[in-house]
């Protein structure tokens, strides 16, 4: 009875993942809570998959490839296609493949492709190609790369861990990678010859190049705000030097508004000295050497540094230093209902309230950046606002007055870990030499790899590290390892197994490995490969045992089958990505895919006992 409310469950569980009408982690929360509820698992059974060493392994990956993503070490890898591409579409479509192979070898597929769409789209459009002939193939070698290394899909690591729960030594950092090159090259020829045949020729469609136009960077462009921001350093001497910002009255009587402070730290305790940037506040002390980033007209700069012996220094980076680590850049919105609405910026006391500047305005294209405190807003107004990045994610949460354009979490990661590319390359290294000698259980490899990305500021903070995390797949994993624990509990596990062997028996151990295969492959163009992995794993590795078979064999087969998931949009998180990038329609995916499923499992089945023996 237990065994067959088991795959009644299984059954309603596959088909609500089809369907998608059900978040993917929702429905193995059903699933899980359906196992306690029957009767058919204990509660500790059932949570048992939230503690796996699978579950914290992968969260510890999402942030290591956060580190990377962050400091611009992957981007690097990207911005060479512009170096070498030229204008040729043979060579920017290998130089393409091959940089997603490096990247997506030590990142998650997804990562590896929302990193390198933008880039696409951007490079086929300059060169004056389709970004159509580009996106699919961008997806597809982003799922193959799964299969270069250990750590490059959450499927190899289930598969390593099932074999280190039936008593065998785990998979190592590198056991899959000849397969998954074989794999590659095939997949890479394979879309070079298919690709102007099989795919569509879509000019119009992608992601606009105005996708990123509210980055702190483009802003000070939109804004034009080289014409009116100054540098200038508090020389010795200066009357300014033992007062505070209220008492200077700078807008009041110079119309001139102190934006950032960089001061140089020496306290004795230091072993280097170091500078450190804040917001210019009223109760804020002047002190020597103080560096002043200034806004207003340049009359009135001069006749400051005139009257208080300051030093002009006047160098055109005066827009890239509204940005900092610590300090940013946003564009806000009035809402309709804005109590800011028809009041003047000095009434609202918006520095004062949110401890933020406003160093411009849009008003409908035109852009207003002097005299701004006597202006009264008017609905549609967008302020360009410069501060703290903590205070500037307060504000984001600000939703009666004002509402935050873009994503300053994000940009605020990435400014913290500028010019940390070279320490997250650093941290990748070590992590994989770790696991490669085995100096530790993969898991703690990766932990260490993730608690550096934070400690080294790779990664802002705790709360960056955490939001980074895709917590979607982590509780999909989590709650569907109970589900192969319950199909072995009841005996459900190898009646599969014996279900398989004896249907396919006949055709040896090699007939039951394509078995196998096939199943996995097909399981995976309706759920998640993440999830695939799960449920077929320890069926294989029972077949496997049963036969007397080498279980490393179908291990393997099972992590690259859950990686083969081409023929649907929905089979894969990067197919549903570029499918409206690229304008495709469902059946783009189907002519394009299922020919290249049926040819890498025919590759797959001489390739993977040749170097895995059965």
């Amino acid at each position: 009875m237990e065994m067959t409310l088991t795959f009644i469950i299984l059954f309603v569980t596959i088909i609500l993942f089809m369907g998608s009408r059900l978040r993917a982690d929702l429905v193995a929360i059903l699933a899980l809570m359906a196992l306690v509820i029957t009767g058919i698992l204990e509660p500790a059974e059932a949570l048992a998959g939230f503690a796996n060493t699978v579950v914290i392994m992968i969260a510890g990956l999402f942030v290591v490839g956060a580190g990377l993503l962050r400091t611009g070490l992957a981007q690097q890898a990207g911005n060479l296609l512009l170096r070498f591409a030229g204008e040729s579409e043979t060579k920017l479509f290998f130089l393409l493949m091959i940089i997603v192979s490096f990247v997506g070898a030590f990142m998650s597929n997804t990562g590896t492709v929302a990193l390198m769409l933008p880039v696409v789209i951007s490079i086929a459009i300059s060169i004056k190609s389709s970004p159509s002939k580009y996106l699919i193939p961008l997806s597809y070698v982003g799922s193959l790369t799964g299969l270069l290394t250990l750590i490059a899909s959450p499927a190899n690591i289930i598969v390593s861990e099932t074999l280190s729960e039936a008593g065998y030594q785990a998979l190592n950092f590198f056991q899959i990678t000849p397969i998954g090159i074989t794999a590659l090259i095939v997949g890479i020829l394979y879309l070079y010859f298919t690709r102007n045949r099989l795919l569509p020729d879509i000019k119009s469609k992608g992601t606009s190049d105005k996708a990123h136009q509210l980055s702190p960077s483009q802003l000070t462009d939109d804004y034009n705000l080289e014409e009116s921001l100054y540098s200038v350093k508090v020389s010795a001497g200066s009357s300014m030097i033992g007062k505070a910002l209220a008492q200077l009255k700078l807008p009041a009587v110079y119309q001139i508004f102190i934006l950032k402070i960089a001061r140089r730290s020496n306290e004795d305790y230091r072993i280097f000295p170091s500078s450190y940037q804040q917001m210019a506040g009223p109760t804020v002390t002047i002190m020597e050497n103080d560096t002043l980033l200034l806004k207003g007209s340049s009359t009135m700069v001069e006749k400051l540094c005139e009257d208080y012996s300051l030093e002009l220094q006047k160098n055109g980076n005066e827009a890239v230093d509204l940005l900092s680590k610590e300090l940013g850049l946003v564009e806000v919105l009035l809402t309709p209902h804005s109590s800011f609405i028809n009041k003047t910026i000095k009434k609202i006391d918006f520095r004062e309230k949110y401890n933020l500047n406003v160093v411009g305005i849009n008003r409908k294209g035109d852009y207003v950046l002097q005299k701004m405190s006597s202006q009264r807003l008017k609905f549609g107004d967008a302020l360009l606002v410069q501060g703290a990045w903590d205070d500037i994610e307060l504000l984001a949460k600000e939703t009666k007055d004002v509402v935050v354009i873009g994503q300053p979490r994000e940009y605020a990661g990435k400014a913290s870990a500028t010019g940390k590319a070279p320490i997250a390359g650093l941290i990748m290294f070590f992590m994989v030499l770790l696991m490669v000698f085995e100096v530790f259980a993969p898991v703690i490899s990766v932990l260490i790899g993730a608690v550096l990305m934070v400690l080294t500021g790779c990664l802002r903070n705790m709360d960056d590290a955490y939001s980074e995390m895709n917590w979607e797949s982590i509780i999909l994993i989590a709650a569907m390892i109970p589900m192969a624990t319950a199909l072995e509990k009841t005996g459900g596990m190898v009646l599969l197994s014996e279900a398989i062997i004896d249907s396919l028996g006949r055709f040896g151990a090699l007939g039951i490995l394509a078995g196998l295969y096939f199943l996995t492959m097909t399981f995976g163009l309706f759920i998640s490969n993440t999830a695939t992995a799960v449920l077929f794993a320890p069926i294989a590795m029972n077949a496997a045992l049963a036969i007397d078979a080498n279980p490393y064999t179908f291990m393997v087969a099972i992590a690259v089958a859950a990686n083969m998931a081409f023929s649907t949009p929905v089979s894969s998180p990067t197919n549903a990505m570029v499918m409206t990038a690229g304008g495709y329609k469902f059946f783009d995916f189907i002519k394009i895919g299922v020919p290249l499923q049926l040819i890498l499992f025919l590759i797959m089945m001489i390739v993977i006992p040749l170097f895995v023996p059965l």
